[in-house]
């Protein structure tokens, strides 16, 4: 294959390039999975202990010491009910943030399969989003868990929460080959967008609700892309409501120009990798 070929660059190309390798992109995707806990004792244990600890210390801090009860929710309920709405947030940024984090540094970790393999790289940030994936579904079952645990029911509402989390999947994905190909270029991205994501945890209404934010400021709020998404998911899982069909309607069209537009970038400038590396 010549590295320096034109690659396609639609959504039928997309499409095809990941149906063709969906067996590698999974197996891909467990190895990721699996070397991240490899050496340990507890091994994939892990990505279960650690969303437990993060909601037992979230909790502990924002309800105990500072005291942070969510508008609606009083009475000795609000402090599991809290916690519960506080996870859901974490889970989806967590998500989000992962994806963005690791999506500059791809190509960078995997040079080998650009410069010596015949190798689909245009499936990386695919692998890098299966394995997000994956410590979500763990953590959305310790959610669901918890929320059983504390009010002894689930809401029917949740079998939307994958049409609501797939829009932000799909943009992810196109933000992500962006990245990946700036990364390349533009090394200082990588740093950039560690900045960016530890920011949106705080302009993400994860730990507020978005009725707290002054009205000038909440368009910027809502403009943060997990934050619709964010209250969706609370819509669903937490609430009982159905969700907003029309918002997540507009969302996934953004998302999927969003997504080719990332898709052809990478396609259009992949072809100087192998030279830059």
């Amino acid at each position: 294959m010549n590295p320096h070929a034109p690659q396609p660059t639609s959504l039928t190309a997309l499409a095809h390039s990941l149906w063709r390798n969906r067996q590698l992109i999974l197996q891909m995707t467990r190895r990721e999975v699996a070397g991240r806990y490899k050496g340990s004792v507890l091994g994939l244990a892990w990505s279960f202990f650690n969303p437990v600890f993060m909601l037992v210390v979230y909790t502990f801090v924002f309800s105990e010491i500072f005291k942070t009860r969510w508008e609606g929710i009083g009475g000795d309920e609000s402090k599991t009910q809290f916690a519960v709405i506080l996870f859901v947030g974490l889970i989806v940024l967590g998500l989000f943030t992962e994806v963005l984090n690791r999506a500059p540094t791809l190509i960078l970790a995997n040079v080998n399969y650009v410069k010596k393999v015949v190798f689909p790289v245009e499936i990386l940030p695919v692998i890098a989003m299966g394995a997000a994936l994956f410590h979500s579904l763990v953590s959305l079952g310790v959610l669901l868990t918890a929320f059983v645990l504390f009010n002894g029911y689930l809401h029917w509402t949740v079998i939307f929460a994958p049409l609501v989390l797939l829009p932000l999947i799909i943009l992810s994905l196109g933000v992500a080959w962006m990245l990946a190909s700036l990364g390349v270029f533009l090394r200082d991205v990588g740093q950039t967008i560690i900045i960016i994501t530890t920011v949106l945890m705080f302009l993400t209404p994860i730990f507020y609700p978005v009725a707290a934010v002054p009205v000038r400021f909440r368009p910027f709020i809502m403009a943060n892309p997990p934050t619709f998404i964010i209250e969706q998911a609370r819509e669903v899982l937490i609430w009982g409501h159905l969700p907003n069909w029309i918002g997540l309607g507009i969302y996934t069209l953004v998302a999927i120009f969003i997504a080719w537009a990332g898709y052809a970038w990478f396609q259009k400038t992949r072809k100087g990798f192998a030279d830059v590396l």
